[in-house]
């Protein structure tokens, strides 16, 4: 397989508080530049020092215009929104939420047995289109979804496809590819991206060579790559694991305001005027929502 595409540019998280005083590393912000499309936020959180006292989430806050997808490794997150929906979400499982035209939902992180809370968020924006639809919740359970052993790399697939395997995750506007890659060292593994999707990896252990010119890079680093085509990994000594991450870019300008991205201030300035008002809500009896 043909793999031109190299990396472009290495960050290192940073520290940042949100919700009720949770320590994230952030490695992408919402921006109106939107450089990341259709990428608008990636958050890799750890509460792993006891010292940090009580464990306060992320209480009921809206959303509006983009679908946020959180993915843990350890410990849980208990989950309830505006619309009924409540459930529990624990190591190796994920939640692809898709906010639409509104909800309002709370995450409250729970420790595991190991006394740590270990995972990451990402948020995808919508198209215009979609951005006033109702929103949806794809959740599944860790023993759903597929892990494939190749050549010394162990891939868990929550969406995209190897050797005819499929992740769960489907029917998502940005044709993503989430995948979960381990590596043992000496090993390496390559993925068939087109050209022009926006790619990003996470490296969250060990260290490895990223891209075709084997560019090397250390955990704790967010990687974005050229739009080129596929993607490669390989590692020597050290094992290595990162989220590999691809999207179809929307190519849409987007108005960023907290937790609400749409296309025009007007939207922002509605969806603030929707909250005061009690009208945030997707109602399927309001015109405005699809």
């Amino acid at each position: 397989m043909k793999t031109s595409r190299i990396v472009k540019e290495i960050v290192e998280p940073q520290m940042v508080i949100e919700g009720a005083g949770v320590l994230l590393r952030r490695s992408i912000a919402p921006q109106a530049t939107n450089l990341r499309d259709p990428f608008l936020l990636f958050d890799h959180f750890a509460f792993n020092n006891p010292a940090e006292g009580p464990i306060r989430g992320f209480p009921m806050h809206p959303h509006r215009g983009i679908e946020t997808v959180t993915y843990m490794l350890d410990g849980s997150v208990h989950h309830r929104d505006s619309l009924g929906n409540t459930g529990l979400i624990g190591p190796g499982d994920v939640q692809w939420m898709t906010s639409g035209g509104g909800i309002m939902h709370e995450e409250l992180p729970r420790r595991g047995e190991s006394g740590n809370i270990y995972g990451f968020q990402l948020w995808v924006n919508l198209p215009s289109s979609l951005k006033w639809s109702q929103p949806r919740y794809q959740e599944f359970s860790a023993s759903t979804i597929p892990t494939v052993e190749q050549d010394g790399v162990t891939i868990r697939l929550v969406a995209g496809e190897i050797n005819g395997i499929r992740g769960p995750v489907t029917e998502i506007a940005v044709e993503p590819i989430y995948l979960d890659l381990e590596l043992a060292p000496d090993s390496q593994f390559t993925y068939p991206i087109p050209s022009g999707h926006t790619v990003i990896a996470y490296v969250f252990e060990g260290s490895g060579f990223l891209g075709a010119e084997e560019t090397p890079v250390d955990a704790t680093s967010m990687v974005f790559f050229s739009n080129d085509e596929g993607f490669q990994v390989k590692t020597s000594d050290s094992a290595m694991r990162l989220m590999l991450i691809a999207g179809a870019p929307i190519k849409e300008t987007i108005v960023p305001y907290g937790p609400f991205v749409m296309n025009t201030r007007e939207e922002i300035q509605e969806a603030l005027s929707d909250l005061q008002s009690g009208k945030f809500v997707w109602n399927e009896e309001d015109p405005r929502f699809k």
